[in-house]
């Protein structure tokens, strides 16, 4: 196996995030490492940042949920699983379209014991009812101008979107205003997480639902 294909050591920060679920963390990763590429889940030039860039990247956003929340696209379980873990007073769904990865998500609540998660085959569109949870999250799925119109009307009123983003979240919300005005979104902004524990923030764009 070439050098590019070694996946990275636990960071220090991944003890602090997830406390006593740790051994969830691990398991999963692993899980992720050793499946992920065969399975389509992820590509192999991330193995060597697995922790950094998509494990930890998802679980430093954990304080933003509460109630029932929900992981839209949530695929290889980036950030949903993760939060699931790191979250377990938090009722989450996980909401996936694929079979393949529905397959996936299904096997990792089972192996890790996870008894906060329901996962749900369906496009976010087709989610019935509408407006029942609190926070709904999405992570590399579309830029927000297109993700708004589909996460917003999974919010109930006065919940919130805390949507992961990268280094153009503030750009994508100047091109989203006509899409934040429709769907009557308030406080809109962009909060940059891990800055003092991570090695690579996490950038997660904030808003009401109204």
């Amino acid at each position: 196996m070439s050098e590019i294909h070694e996946v990275e050591e636990e960071p220090a920060a991944a003890q602090t995030l997830f406390g006593e679920r740790i051994d969830q963390a691990r398991a999963f990763t692993a899980a992720l490492a050793d499946q992920g590429e065969e399975r389509g889940l992820i590509g192999p030039l991330e193995m060597p940042r697995l922790w950094t860039r998509h494990i930890l990247n998802s679980a430093i956003a954990a304080p933003l949920f509460h109630g029932r929340s929900a992981d839209v696209g949530s695929g290889a379980g980036l950030p949903g699983l993760v939060l699931a873990i790191a979250r377990p007073d938090v009722e989450w769904t996980l909401i996936e379209p694929m079979e393949r990865r529905i397959t996936w998500l299904n096997e990792q609540v089972n192996e890790l014991a996870l008894t906060n998660v329901t996962v749900l085959r369906s496009r976010a569109e087709d989610v019935r009812p509408l407006a029942e949870f609190d926070v709904v999250t999405a992570r590399a799925v579309s830029a927000l101008r297109t993700l708004i119109p589909v996460v917003s009307p999974l919010v109930r009123d006065g919940g919130e979107l805390a949507l992961l983003k990268g280094m153009n979240a503030a750009n994508e919300i100047d091109a989203a205003q006509k899409q934040i005005k429709k769907f009557k979104l308030s406080s809109v902004r962009v909060e940059v997480l891990g800055e003092e524990t991570l090695s690579e923030t996490t950038r997660v764009v904030r808003a009401t639902v109204r």
